[in-house]
Parts: C-alpha cells; structure tokens; sequence
C-alpha cells in the first residue's frame, strides 16, 4: 500500500515537472525564455517548446498589430498658423528583445514613447508646408514621410511601423475665422477673373458674329444684284427677240396694255384725238 502511494506520488511529481518543461508559443505571440533572468533565447516560432523548470522562465508578448489612438495635438504650419491633428499609428512587435528591454514589454510604455516619436515627425513635416497642402494636397506624401521617418527610430524600441494615418486637420476656433475670410476673398478674386474672362470671350465672339453678319449680307447683296441684272439682261434679250419677230404684233399689244392701265385708272384723259396713243382705236381704212 506504501509502495502504491509513493509510486502514484513520483508519477504526480514527474507529471507536473513534465508540465512545467514545456511551452506552447501561438501565432499570435512572441516569446522570450529566460535563464535567472537573463534572456536565453527569443526567436520561437509557433509550436510547443521546452525549457528547464525553476532555472528557465518564459514570458509572451503580444505580436498582432496594435492601434495607437493619439489625443489631438497642435501643430504649427509654415504659414505660423496652428492646426489641430487628429492621428492614428498601426505597429507590432518586431524584435521582441528590444520590445523587452527598452520598454519592459509594456504596451502602455510603448504607447507613450511611440507617441513622442510620431509628435515629433508630425512637427518636422508640418512646419514645411501650409495649410491648403496639408488639407489638400499632401497628405499621402506626408504619410509616406511618416513611416520611412518613424521606421527607423521605432525599430530602437523593437517595434515595427505599420501605418501612419491623420484622420482629420481643424484649424483653432481662434484663425478659423481668419483663414475663412482669406479663403472668401481669393475665391472672389478667382471668380472675378473668371468673370472678367467670360466677358472678353463674349465681346470677342459678339464683334465676329457682327463681322460676320455684314460680311453675309455683303455678299448675299452682292449675289442678288448679280442675279438681278442678269435676269433684266435675259429680259431684255427676250423682249428684243420677240419684239424682233413681230414689230406690228408687239405695238398693239403694248398699246392694249397701256389702255388697261390707264383706262382702270382715270375715267377722263384730254389728248389729241389724232394722237399716236388712240391709233389701235381708230377705224381702220
């Protein structure tokens, strides 16, 4: 019966020491063994893993992209205007020795020396440029400058830069309303130009429709004179025709349609009866 127990004894015991001498290291996770406290060993990949119990002890730090959500900050522009950022940096653990040692594997420590890094990139980049290039122009080149900038010093804190975003620039209620006012005003002067464009265009345009307009009119005046005198010159070319087949024929007709007209027109005439114009209308002999 002794024997049993101390034998189900050693089995407990070499059970627990079994347990004690294995790790298990997730995807999710970095780890670091330690010989009394001194860094043994960090580049574990996922898996189960062994160390000596009591003599090797194992921390796990997270490795999965953390979020760091800074307050808004004041930033002075090239202009020596105040604009308020709002901003955000994505990283992860890279060299988890370093991570251990400068910060104490802290995420919150971590938090707070990264955020005096990216303050101090945001300062240097914003004092270069004004405020219409940061609200309009530049804001992917500046991110880019970010992260190459900030890279290099984050790798001294074991840490890995994965993205830099300025989610929003307000100016301070103080200037709002003086740079809006600037802003009106080059608007207006803009729009005032454009005006004044618009209506060099349209007395240019007006002046070559008029041009134009007398230049037709010339030429269709021109085109129906043309035409005119060369229908009366037709005219007359068939006037003497006809006029030349029958002299005697063309006379009396001429005469009948000055009767018609003068006769419609006025009921008394006083002419020499013996006069050319009554020849049709005297008796024939």
């Amino acid at each position: 019966m002794v024997q049993s127990k101390i034998a189900i004894g050693a089995a407990a015991a070499l059970l627990v020491l079994g347990m004690m001498s294995v790790f298990t290291v997730s995807e999710t996770e970095k780890a670091i063994k330690f010989r009394f406290g001194e860094i043994v060993k960090s580049d574990y990949g996922p898996g189960l893993h062994f160390r000596i119990p009591v003599i090797n002890t194992v921390k796990l730090f997270d490795s999965r992209i953390q979020t760091m959500d800074s307050r808004p900050e004041r930033f002075l522009t090239a202009e020596k205007k105040n604009v308020i950022v709002d901003s955000f940096v994505k990283w992860r653990i890279g060299d988890v020795t370093k991570f251990y040692t400068v910060v104490a594997g802290d995420i919150d420590q971590a938090n707070l020396r990264l955020d005096q890094i990216i303050k101090d990139a945001f300062r240097g980049e914003f004092s270069k440029r004004n405020i219409k290039q940061l609200v309009s122009t530049d804001r992917s080149a500046i991110r880019e400058i970010l992260i190459n900038n900030s890279k290099s010093v984050a790798a001294n804190l074991g840490m890995e830069i994965i993205d830099v975003q300025v989610m929003r620039i307000d100016l301070p209620e103080e200037v709002s309303a003086s740079v809006f006012s600037r802003m009106e005003a080059e608007r207006e002067r803009v729009a005032r130009e454009f005006r004044s464009q618009g209506a060099e265009a349209a007395e240019r345009i007006r002046a070559d429709a008029d041009r134009q307009r007398v230049v037709t009119l010339a030429n269709a005046y021109r085109e129906a004179e043309k035409l005119r005198g060369e229908g009366d010159a037709r005219s007359a070319e068939i006037y003497a025709q006809a006029y030349g087949q029958d002299a005697e024929f063309f006379a009396f007709y001429r005469s009948l349609n000055a009767y018609k007209k003068t006769f419609s027109n006025s009921s008394m005439m006083v002419l020499d009866p013996d006069s050319e114009f009554f020849q049709y209308l005297k008796k024939q002999k």
